[in-house]
């Protein structure tokens, strides 16, 4: 499946530095706005250690990781909604992507301009977010009015979307983003079809100074995560240039820098694992002597829509799945004790695949 995630924020906050660490893509920096114009974008594998633990027991041919992409935006300035800086460009862009990744600048450095002139990354998130939901409440007006004179002629449909735009409206005029909006699963689904920017999943990245990176308790970053936390939004804290340098070093050089700050895993490996959190995925995984392969699905997606991810065919000719937890897996260390232990199980249509299910699907082909 397609999914991508937009990294935004104001010009010179670090987005391209993280792009380019994420993706080795080599996205153009400079020290000025609008440097980047035209989105770049990169494929990215997800780390999973499970991955690596399989290939072990199996000793696959090959290896395959779940992707997914990240789209480096133009930053985005004051007044953008009214077309101020690239305005209406970087709002098309970012309605494109499934999910936002919001990168904050909470480093000083004079030799880095801030389009503000001072460092407050909730102020600058705040530009960002209230320039979103000013373009989200033209375009939810706008359909508002479209649709209003046929909910008032009795028509059952335009009411009911009606009805929703209210809410988002109502949300939107308060200064706050339409995800926020408190609707029905039935009223999501008619959301949904607006294409609003902010009904979008949102984490934040708070890009931190090299020499702070071991400081877990930045005021930056902490006014960083009180701000998200009131949002119920994640945070993902990291070091764009110190990621830059992680990134061109081998494994065994990552593992042994990463050991002498601290940290068992990248910034940009929580970032990823956590952008893919935000996308509301899960990983399954298909198993044996040609290939060991990690796949992603929608959470409480059933067996057949799941089989789908591998072939479109596979969903109309699902007949069962046979299913080991990856827990049991690598406990046993091969799939015969899992079967002894009677934790190999065969499900149906209605079973909802899991995090970490190792599948075998039976198809009739």
């Amino acid at each position: 499946m397609s999914l991508n995630c937009g990294i935004v924020g104001l010009p010179n906050v670090g987005k391209s530095t993280i792009f380019n660490a994420l993706t080795k893509a080599g996205a153009e920096m400079q020290n000025y706005p609008f440097c980047t114009i035209e989105p770049n974008k990169g494929i990215v594998e997800v780390p999973d250690n499970r991955l690596e633990r399989l290939a072990e027991l199996y000793k696959p041919q090959r290896i395959i990781p779940a992707i997914m992409e990240f789209v480096d935006i133009a930053g985005l300035v004051k007044g953008a909604s009214q077309g101020e800086g690239l305005g209406n460009k970087f709002l098309s862009h970012i309605r494109e992507v499934d999910a936002i990744c919001h990168v904050v600048r909470a480093f000083e450095d004079d030799n880095i301009t801030h389009v503000h002139g001072t460092i407050n990354p909730v102020e600058d998130a705040q530009v960002v977010n209230m320039e979103l939901i000013f373009a989200d409440f033209e375009s939810a007006d706008k359909q508002f009015q479209k649709l209003s004179k046929n909910a008032k002629s009795g028509n059952k449909e335009a009411q009911e979307i009606v009805s929703v735009l209210e809410k988002i409206l109502e949300v939107l005029k308060a200064g706050k983003p339409a995800r926020l909006v408190d609707l029905k699963p039935e009223e999501k689904k008619i959301a949904k079809t607006f294409n609003l920017i902010t009904s979008k999943p949102v984490m934040y990245v708070a890009n931190i100074a090299d020499k702070t990176a071991t400081q877990k308790d930045h005021p930056l970053v902490l006014a960083v995560q009180k701000m998200a936390s009131e949002e119920g939004a994640q945070v993902v804290t990291l070091c764009g240039k110190f990621e830059e340098e992680i990134s061109g070093l081998s494994k065994e050089e990552q593992i042994e820098f990463l050991s002498e700050i601290g940290e068992t895993q990248s910034g940009l490996d929580r970032m990823i694992q956590a952008a893919y959190k935000l996308l509301g995925l899960v990983t399954f995984f298909t198993a044996g002597e040609q290939e060991v392969r990690a796949w992603t699905t929608d959470v409480n997606s059933t067996a057949p829509v799941a089989a789908s991810v591998i072939h479109s065919d596979f969903e109309k000719g699902f007949i069962r799945a046979e299913v080991m937890k990856f827990e049991d897996l690598d406990r046993t260390g091969n799939q015969a004790k899992v079967k002894e232990e009677g934790k190999l199980k065969l499900e149906g249509k209605e079973y909802l695949v899991q995090d970490g299910d190792v599948i075998y699907f039976r198809i009739n082909a």
